[in-house]
């Protein structure tokens, strides 16, 4: 059975924040952190914008794409590392959100960045095991970062949701496999408004290792080379990241360009390999062969091998805004209501 992307759909939030403006704050030069980032700006969650309202817009507008009904979806999984709820799940609200059906299995997955493609995983294995008919995948992200920390000039917000099953898909999962170890580079404990990380220890140990094993796995799996694909997306924590990923690789930077986001955005967390698969099926063709990669901290990556179909002839992509629509409204903030936006202050 062939399984694969049946619709998707988007959201980014329209507020942003420069590095310069939060250097300024800081007394550190913004500009030159940016530069080093590779990232231009920021996306910044309104006071009334968290995981449930980013992953509930990115899923209607996935629905709006198709013809599925709601009540033929058997799974929803949220995957975040900043979902609102301690105890109480994200994924009800967003099924009620989107008129599923109540007969169905609902889970908020955790895993860093990963979680996002882990649910599609999940979904997946319910589909080809004829489970369920449709699964809905999500990933999203309101990301943290302490005041002044380096995190504070990437941690973004957006998602993006996937409807996977068997019928009508637009994009065929010709493969996918994953590469876990225990690698503590990123974390935050119970309680904790913010993370930790590991410094530079996040890099080689971390996200190279785990990104490159699954990467050539998959070369290795599907006897490709990087030239047999057209598009290339791998987590972005920030945009220097995966275009060093992708040059050890053997990728070129036009195959990874219309995926890469952060440099208008920042870091999503689990939404960011989403949103750039996304940004690449907004431009993409039948026949087209896409690799993606996601990277999740503690650690652990996703590998996907994906192909086009006939059948993005005929689906809706303009029911829905695409990503690059997303990228052209925007509100710039000065670090006051940035501050106000994300909680960092607050009136007595």
């Amino acid at each position: 059975m062939d399984v694969g992307i049946v619709s998707y759909g988007s959201y980014v939030p329209r507020y942003r924040i420069t590095p310069a403006e939060i250097g300024r704050i800081w007394g550190i030069d913004g500009t030159a952190m940016g530069k080093g980032l590779f990232i231009n700006m920021k996306s910044v969650p309104s006071p009334d914008e968290d995981v449930i309202t980013i992953a509930t817009e990115a899923a209607r507008n996935m629905m709006s794409r198709c013809s599925v009904d709601p009540q033929e979806i058997g799974a929803i999984y949220v995957g975040s590392e900043s979902h609102p709820y301690a105890v109480k799940p994200s994924g009800t609200i967003v099924a009620e959100a989107i008129c599923a059906t109540p007969n169905l299995t609902v889970a908020d997955l955790e895993f860093a960045c990963k979680a996002g493609t882990a649910g599609i995983q999940i979904c997946m294995g319910l589909v080809g095991s004829k489970m369920i008919e449709y699964g809905v995948a999500i990933g999203a992200d309101t990301s943290q970062g302490a005041p002044g920390d380096a995190l504070e000039y990437s941690a973004s917000a957006g998602g993006a949701a996937y409807l996977i099953g068997s019928k009508d898909i637009i994009a065929k999962i010709n493969r996918t496999l994953s590469y876990t170890t225990d690698t503590p580079d990123f974390w935050r404990r119970e309680g904790s408004p913010y993370p930790k990380h590991g410094g530079r220890f996040t890099g080689e140990p971390a996200y190279f290792k785990h990104i490159g094993s699954a990467a050539r796995m998959m070369l290795s799996e599907m006897n490709t080379e990087p030239s047999d694909y057209n598009y290339a997306v791998f987590h972005q924590p920030n945009g220097k990241f995966p275009m060093r990923m992708a040059k050890e690789l053997g990728f070129s930077d036009e195959q990874v360009n219309d995926g890469l986001l952060t440099p208008h955005i920042g870091n999503t967390y689990s939404g960011a390999v989403p949103l750039g698969l996304a940004a690449v099926l907004d431009v993409s063709k039948p026949g087209d062969r896409i690799f993606a990669v996601a990277y999740g901290s503690g650690a652990g990556s996703d590998a996907f091998d994906i192909t086009v179909t006939d059948n993005m002839k005929k689906y809706k992509r303009s029911a829905a805004p695409t990503v690059a629509e997303r990228l052209k409204d925007t509100i710039h903030l000065d670090y006051g209501r940035y501050a106000k936006f994300k909680g960092k202050i607050v009136m007595g």
